[in-house]
């Protein structure tokens, strides 16, 4: 085989064969081919795509890279989620110890925050001591003994993904669903999981903007992972508004522990009952979703979901008595209002924009490498559909550089648009797709 042929080949739009895609894969992994090659492999890709086949030959041949976990002496089933990302997305810390909680094994493979994006582990890393990065084998002995585990991605997992990732970052690739697909499967089927629920995030503060495109990536990752023999599902969920209150690492850590003892918002916990209950449901814990988000509900008000948490922290090096003492967390110096000028009702939220300005803020990176702040962010106070006073407040700051949180005051201001027109609040669980097709929810 040459390279030239197969770039060549799916340039002109051609179907490529799995021993090509191997090819390609092993060898720029190996290092036998350049840079500027799979450059020009990846941006064919883009332009051209992939069926199912293809897309499921490269998430295989990307996972086989590295290692895979062998969890077959795990008796629970194991369940894993993946969000594509958002603004206050701090559904995972949730999540995985409810879902454990309930009798199912979660091995949580999760990702640090990358421009307007929050990252599980960076929020987690807010508690002192806690640890995201560690062997596979310590890995799989917090999984074995108290069914849940939270890691990063390590060298020896899809080790092709992370060179491609990079590469596809300053090559202007990385919309392409099936180059997302095969990041998210290879890096999730290493962990052994049995079922992976999917949280596809749609809207002005989401990767996908419109419902069209954000509805085809969650079909191609549920047929990707029939064809690979996986239970999977996805939900299509909003991100119009951040999710919650809190923007920024610390704060997001005291909502989710709030959530856990039964103080949550709204909108929050929306998302992940959902997401619990098709956990629950593809883990064979229960058949209907009414009986799910019971349990769930049940596991919070008995303290179940708060213990399991406690424990994860515990074995991952955390100091647990952050449960109980949020002042053992990272505090911002400064605290500033921001006061609607007006009164009159929500009726949008630039979300995207909410973000970046938390990344200004020092509450996420710009580019891997950067270093976080964990104790800077925003409490979001007012979302679409509130009415609100003039001079209320609708959102708090936290910030170490008061300059800095000035400016972030100001861009907060200017994504509110505030209306006189009441508009509705925004539904969060937008449709489920599965392998029967799309369903409204």
């Amino acid at each position: 085989m040459r390279v030239y042929d197969i770039i060549s080949k799916k340039r002109d739009r051609e179907k490529l064969s799995k021993d090509e895609i191997d090819f390609f894969i092993d060898g720029y992994t190996k290092e036998k081919i350049p840079d500027y090659q799979m450059s020009a492999f990846l941006m064919a890709i883009f332009l051209n795509g992939m069926d199912i086949d293809e897309t499921a030959n490269l998430t295989l041949s990307m996972m086989r890279t590295g290692k895979t976990l062998d969890l077959s002496e795990v008796p629970q089933v194991k369940v894993d989620k993946h969000s594509t990302g958002g603004v206050g997305d701090k559904v995972s810390l949730i999540l995985a110890p409810l879902v454990a909680s309930c009798g199912l094994c979660v091995p949580m493979l999760s990702g640090r925050g990358l421009g307007y994006t929050g990252g599980t582990l960076d929020k987690l890393e807010s508690i002192s001591g806690f640890k995201t990065s560690f062997s596979l084998k310590k890995f799989e002995k917090n999984l074995k003994e108290i069914g849940l585990c939270i890691i990063g991605q390590t060298e020896d997992i899809a080790p092709a993904d992370k060179k491609i990732y990079a590469l596809r970052d300053v090559t202007a690739t990385v919309d392409s669903i099936p180059l997302i697909t095969s990041s998210i499967l290879s890096k999730k089927l290493t962990e052994g999981a049995d079922v992976i629920v999917f949280d596809v995030k749609v809207g002005n503060g989401a990767f996908m903007k419109d419902e069209e495109k954000a509805i085809s990536l969650a079909q191609t990752l549920i047929q990707v992972g029939k064809r690979l023999k996986k239970k999977m599902v996805a939900l299509i969920t909003d991100m119009n508004e951040p999710l919650g209150e809190a923007v920024g690492n610390s704060l997001e850590v005291i909502e989710s522990i709030e959530a856990l003892k039964g103080n949550f918002q709204k909108d929050l916990m929306e998302v992940t009952f959902a997401l619990g209950s098709c956990m629950l449901i593809l883990g064979k814990r229960v058949k209907r979703f009414e009986k799910a988000k019971e349990i769930l509900n049940q596991a919070i008000k008995d303290g179940k979901a708060l213990d399991k948490f406690r424990q994860m922290i515990e074995r991952q090096g955390g100091d647990k008595k952050v449960i109980d003492n949020y002042d053992l967390l990272p505090k911002a110096q400064f605290e500033i209002l921001v006061k609607s000028p007006k009164s009159g009702y929500v009726r949008s939220v630039d979300t995207k924009k909410i973000g970046f300005s938390a990344v200004e803020l020092g509450a996420g990176r710009e580019k891997i490498g950067d270093k976080i702040d964990p104790a800077v962010g925003f409490l979001i106070k007012k979302k679409v559909g509130d009415y609100v006073k003039e001079d209320e407040v609708i959102a708090e700051i936290f910030a170490n550089d008061k300059e800095k949180g000035e400016i972030a005051k100001e861009k907060i201001l200017s994504a509110y648009e505030i209306s006189r027109t009441k508009s509705k609040r925004l539904k969060k669980t937008l449709y489920l797709v599965d392998e029967k097709g799309v369903r409204k929810l």
